[in-house]
């Protein structure tokens, strides 16, 4: 079961750094677990990844990819493989990856179709039914083959002689059970790491893990599961150690075996102890004890896992976060607290990264009050990424003490902060990051003064706000993925050179606040969701200026194919450079030109066509018809109201304009195209009677009173006579029956301040005027005959004769 799982997490290893390279679903063909019996004959030809694992394939022919001249990786792992023709892979030329494990394979030296692959660099023939160790000629052919797994029950001097020319990056060596190893046996291998892959409670052998530390820089003993007590033993003996580094994977160990394994190490010359995918067993009670002089420089732990229920965890804390070293790093691993080193420690590197960190790090409660650790002055760099810490001005208190402090990562928590409270952060840290937290601007407030460079990538930051203090050492500021919808001022960060703000709410930057960034070198302004306005058009002009390398140097990244328009649609995803903005609608002063003149010049003209055409007086007369018209159809008199009303209208004229009344007025309105009945003293005065009482019968029968005005009309006392007693009468009357028609021009100068009420009339009431062109005629007759015109009961017999 390890086997195949090793195995399978080898090969999807493999199978994830090619896929990366596909294009196309022709060239990914997925065959593992069909129950085929041999190689399909329908392979597409463009197939560059194909999956023939867990199947029932004995053999591999001659033209079984002919066709797949493309093939890069083939996994032909778990099938019953017996035989391959030495000519199958004769067609693929490209062939880089190439899994046979698992198979019944017999013959390491026999392999010949190696001979066609030439351009391999990862083969994997572990797990068959190899007898011997010895690597045949062709393997002499793979001049490119930088990671090798393979796996014999016997092991001897020579068997590696085919490869010793090659460099490879990592031998993988599966021990068989109960292998027999021959001393001496990989001096010819040339490889930068040696993996030992052991079978279930198989003992680690003696001789393979001496030639391992003797002859490679790193050693990786996988699938351990006892005989920790002899690797110990033997690393105990040795006197000198080739190895550097030292890995233990896919291990399970009792607590004692390990502290003993590991205080062994921190006495050899290793450089690096390295442990992951760890299950833990028999965990302690109390602190173990840990050297405290070592030459182990680092030490790593990933993904450890614990089987007891019952246990200290602070014994565990203990142990590791006293180990001697410079570097410490546990990641992947499900721990809530560490403690704090009981002696100044040397560590300069710490890495908790996905774990389960709270604010408690480090700290420990004394009185009921936290006391924070001091014993940390050598840590320079504090790698948090991905915890469970919350408080970042409570952080701040817990690393205060750390005064050698330069690198701080806090990335992928769940920070923030209040902004009430004051932070205290050691002085000396220059480079902080705080990427994926969630925090706002109030941030700024909690930050090293001493700062560098200051990494706020995807926060919920909207503005860089300028009552900060000053971060004078920032040359690095990174905003990209927040929410700011202007460019930040730099009047807090003198001597910023770097500042990136891309994915932000950015829809018209404003150029202008980066002239108070004089050091700004540097700029990441893409993919903001820009405004295609005239507002814009600074910002375009500014980033056609630094892809022109004009602006001081400035360089504007990801310009121009990551600049696109959001708004409006019709210019949605156009690329900012490709617009273009006429200047006439961008300017306000040529825009304001453009449309005044034409509006002044087309005023002007109307002005005087009006003036030429006399528009003002048609409007004038066509809103004194309209008025008439309405006066008419709202002033509804009863019939009882009408009684004695004989005429449509009483005119009173100045006999030297008898003319006029005699050869215009009267023919218009009484003839054929007026029909009304006009009564003046010519006709209708009663002879006999006075003129006072003629004036006054005629006012009485008139539905209206129509007076001729002119210079005669205001000399005519008779006239005057017959305007006062017209105006009482219409009064009494409650209706405004009187018409006023001008015949000449009247200034208001020309009548006597005795005919006070003439001149009253004359400021109250709309009065027409006779033109002197004759086109105008029509339209004076027409609002002259809407004044007048009324519904009168038939006029008396008499009066008809």
């Amino acid at each position: 079961y390890v086997r195949s799982v090793v195995a399978a997490l080898w090969a999807a290893v493999t199978m994830v750094g090619f896929l990366q390279g596909a294009s196309s679903t022709d060239s990914v063909v997925d065959y593992s677990s069909k129950n085929l019996s041999s190689v399909p004959r329908d392979l597409p030809p463009t197939v560059e990844f194909l999956d023939l694992s867990n199947n029932h394939i004995k053999k591999l022919h001659k033209g079984d990819f002919e066709k797949t001249t493309l093939l890069k990786f083939l996994n032909v792992s778990w099938n019953t493989l017996e035989e391959i023709d030495p000519e199958t892979f004769l067609n693929t030329p490209l062939l880089q990856d190439l899994d046979l494990s698992h198979n019944l394979l017999k013959n390491l030296s026999g392999q010949h179709y190696l001979l066609h692959t030439g351009n391999l660099l990862l083969l994997n023939l572990a797990c068959n039914m190899f007898p011997t160790m010895t690597l045949g000629s062709s393997f002499c052919t793979l001049g490119k083959l930088k990671r090798l797994a393979v796996g014999a029950k016997n092991i001897s001097m020579g068997d590696f002689k085919n490869i010793a020319g090659l460099k490879l990056n990592i031998l993988t060596l599966w021990m068989e059970d109960e292998p027999v190893y021959e001393a001496g046996s990989l001096k010819d291998v040339q490889a930068q790491r040696l993996q030992l892959t052991f079978t279930h409670n198989q003992i680690v052998g003696h001789s393979v893990v001496e030639d391992a530390l003797s002859l490679f820089d790193q050693v990786e003993l996988m699938n351990l599961t006892s005989g920790y007590w002899k690797l110990t033993k033997q690393l105990t003996e040795r006197i000198e150690i080739h190895t550097s580094r030292f890995y233990l994977t896919n291990i399970s160990i009792p607590w004692q075996d390990l502290t003993q394994f590991v205080n062994v190490i921190l006495q050899t010359s290793l450089t690096h102890l390295g442990a992951s995918d760890v299950t833990l067993t028999n965990l302690p009670f109390y602190d173990t004890y840990v050297m405290n002089v070592s030459k182990l420089n680092s030490f790593s732990a990933r993904r450890v896992v614990v089987s007891s229920f019952f246990f200290s965890q602070e014994a565990v804390y203990n142990f590791f976060i006293n180990m001697p070293v410079k570097r410490l790093e546990v990641r992947e691993t499900s721990i809530i607290h560490m403690t704090c080193p009981k002696s100044p420690s040397p560590i300069v590197e710490l890495d908790f990264s996905s774990c389960s960190m709270s604010d408690t790090i480090f700290s420990r409660v004394e009185d009921d009050k936290f006391v924070e650790c001091e014993t940390l002055g050598n840590l320079r760099e504090l790698l948090l990424v991905g915890n469970n810490v919350r408080n970042l001005q409570l952080l701040s208190k817990r690393v205060q003490l750390m005064t050698s402090l330069q690198t701080l990562d806090l990335s992928l928590n769940s920070l923030f902060y209040n902004g009430l409270e004051e932070c205290v952060w050691p002085s000396n840290i220059i480079n902080m990051t705080l990427v994926s937290n969630g925090l706002t601007h109030s941030v700024f407030k909690c930050l090293p003064k001493g700062l560098q460079t200051l990494d706020l990538e995807n926060n919920r930051i909207s503005v860089v706000p300028s009552s900060i203090l000053k971060m004078e050492n920032l040359t690095s500021l990174n905003l990209n993925l927040n929410r700011l919808r202007d460019l930040p001022e730099c009047h807090n960060f003198p001597i910023l050179n770097k500042l990136l703000l891309r994915s932000n709410s950015l829809h018209v930057p404003s150029v202008q606040k980066l002239q108070s960034c004089p050091r700004l070198t540097t700029m990441d302004a893409s993919s903001n969701p820009f405004t295609c306005t005239c507002a814009l058009r600074e910002f375009i002009s500014f980033g056609i200026k630094s892809e022109e390398k004009s602006v001081a140097g400035l360089e504007l990244l990801g310009w121009p194919h990551d600049y696109y328009c959001i708004y409006p649609e019709d210019v949605r995803d156009s690329i900012l450079k490709d617009i273009l903005f006429q200047e006439v609608f961008c300017d306000p002063g040529i825009l304001a030109v453009t449309i005044l003149c034409p509006s002044v010049i087309l005023i002007a003209s109307v002005a005087g066509l009006c003036y030429c055409l006399d528009v003002r007086w048609y409007i004038r007369m066509i809103c004194q018809w309209t008025r008439a018209k309405h006066r008419a159809r709202r002033q509804q008199l009863r019939p009882e109201d009408l009684a004695g009303i004989q005429f449509h209208a009483f005119v009173s004229f100045s006999q030297k304009d008898a003319d006029w009344v005699h050869n215009s007025l009267l023919p218009y309105l009484e003839g054929p195209g007026g029909g009304l009945r006009i009564c003046h003293h010519e006709k209708n005065f009663v002879p006999g009677k006075t003129i006072f009482e003629n004036i006054m019968g005629c006012v009485q029968k008139s539905r209206r009173s129509m007076f001729v005005l002119s210079a005669h009309f205001v000399k005519s006392e008779w006239c005057h006579y017959e305007l006062y007693f017209a105006s009482h009468q219409h009064v009494a009357r409650r209706t405004d029956g009187i018409v006023l028609v001008l015949l000449e021009p009247l200034p208001q100068y020309t009548i006597p301040s005795k005919y006070y009420q003439l001149k009253a009339m004359m400021k109250d009431h709309t009065y027409l005027e006779w033109p002197q062109d004759k086109a105008k005629h029509r339209l004076f007759w027409a609002n002259l005959r809407a004044a007048l015109q009324a519904d009168l009961p038939d006029a008396p017999a008499e009066t008809r004769a």
